[in-house]
C-alpha cells in the first residue's frame, strides 16, 4: 500500500468514526428530550387541574399557575425546534454515509484500466454517479431546509 492510500484509509475511519460519535451523541440527546417532554406534560397536567379546580384560589395564584402552564409551553416549544433540527442530523449523517460508501465503490470502477473495463462495469459507473447525485441533492434539500428554519427563527 503506498503511504497516501493508507493515508486515505486512514480519514475515511476517522470519519466514519465521528459520524459514529455524532451519531450516538444525537441519540442520547433525543432520548433525553423525550423524557422532558413527558415531565413537562406532567407538570402541564398538575397546573391545568389546579387552574380547573381552584375556583376560589385568588387571583394571583391562578395569574401564578397560568404563568408557569405558559413557561411550559414555551419550553416544550423549543424542545420540538431542538428534536426537529436533531432529526435532520441524523438524516444529514445518513446521506454523508451514503455518499461515502458511493465514493467507494465508485473509486473502485474508476481505478480500473478503461480498456478492461466491460459494458457492465461502466453501467454499474453510471448507475453510481446517477446515485451520487441524488445522495448529494437530497443533501442539498436538507441544507435548504435547514436555513430557511434559521430564517424563520430570526
Amino acid at each position: 500500500y503506498p503511504t497516501w492510500k493508507r493515508t486515505l484509509t486512514r480519514r475515511a475511519r476517522e470519519a466514519q468514526m465521528k459520524r459514529f460519535c455524532k451519531a450516538q451523541a444525537i441519540q442520547r440527546r433525543l432520548e433525553e428530550i423525550e423524557v422532558t417532554f413527558r415531565e413537562l406534560e406532567q407538570q402541564g397536567i398538575k397546573l391545568e387541574k389546579l387552574l380547573r379546580d381552584e375556583d376560589g384560589s385568588p387571583a394571583d395564584r391562578k395569574t401564578q399557575w397560568m404563568n408557569q402552564l405558559l413557561y411550559l409551553v414555551q419550553k416544550k416549544n423549543s424542545l420540538m425546534s431542538e428534536e426537529s433540527d436533531l432529526m435532520i442530523a441524523v438524516q444529514e449523517l445518513k446521506l454523508e454515509e451514503q455518499q461515502w460508501q458511493l465514493d467507494q465503490k465508485l473509486r473502485c470502477y474508476m481505478n480500473r484500466e478503461e480498456s478492461l473495463k466491460t459494458p457492465e462495469d461502466r453501467a454499474a459507473e453510471q448507475e453510481i454517479l446517477v446515485q451520487l447525485l441524488e445522495v448529494v441533492n437530497k443533501r442539498n434539500v436538507l441544507i435548504h431546509i435547514q436555513e430557511e428554519k434559521r430564517l424563520s427563527e430570526l
